[in-house]
């Protein structure tokens, strides 16, 4: 078959674009303050728990894991004593097999127009079921993957946490949501 040019152009510009276009719809655009980012349109937002928690967003289990993991997005005017200290304290949430605090790991990344810390963090998730309660979770095999901007006015801290195989699943949609970050200023 002996299709013109034209035609075999059109054909693929409208391919293209529809591609692009069905792209575009399985994410969406999450606004908190004055930083804006994108995540999967299957990640589910929700209303926040707990007045400290400014966006909170459900990503489903995948097969082999019974729950969901969670995105949670803080702001801390100051920055709730700075990075380390942040960080110290998502490292203390966690213990290795031996019963020890892992060490996260840390990499400096960028979003759109904001320099982000990136850490990780995998181990038996011991953290208080919420902050300042007494019950404590204890659950194996689970990971944390967190981002952190700092501005001079606050910090932003967004922390996915969930079983190991759906943080896993999810975690190049976190590095595309941490390329996708924007702060208006």
């Amino acid at each position: 078959m002996n299709m013109p040019r034209k035609t075999i152009i059109t054909t693929l510009v409208v391919a293209f674009f529809g591609v692009a276009a069905a792209a575009e719809d399985n994410v969406q655009s999450v606004k908190v303050d004055e930083l804006t980012f994108k995540t999967p349109a299957s990640w589910k937002k929700e209303t926040p728990k707990s007045p400290m928690r400014k966006a909170q967003i459900v990503i489903p289990a995948v097969k082999g894991d019974d729950e969901p993991a969670e995105l949670l997005v803080f702001i801390f005017p100051g920055g709730a004593g700075g990075l380390e200290a942040n960080i110290d304290r998502w490292e203390k949430q966690f213990v290795d097999a031996d019963k020890r605090t892992p060490k996260a790991k840390i990499e400096k990344k960028k979003g759109m127009n904001v320099d982000v810390t990136r850490v990780e963090i995998s181990g038996r998730f011991v953290a208080s079921v919420m902050p300042g309660a007494p019950g404590k979770n204890d659950k194996p095999n689970y990971r944390l993957l967190g981002a952190v901007v700092e501005t001079k006015d606050a910090g932003y801290f967004l922390k996915l946490t969930g079983p190991e195989k759906t943080v896993a699943d999810s975690t190049k949609a976190f590095d595309s949501l941490i390329e996708s970050m924007k702060l208006d200023k």
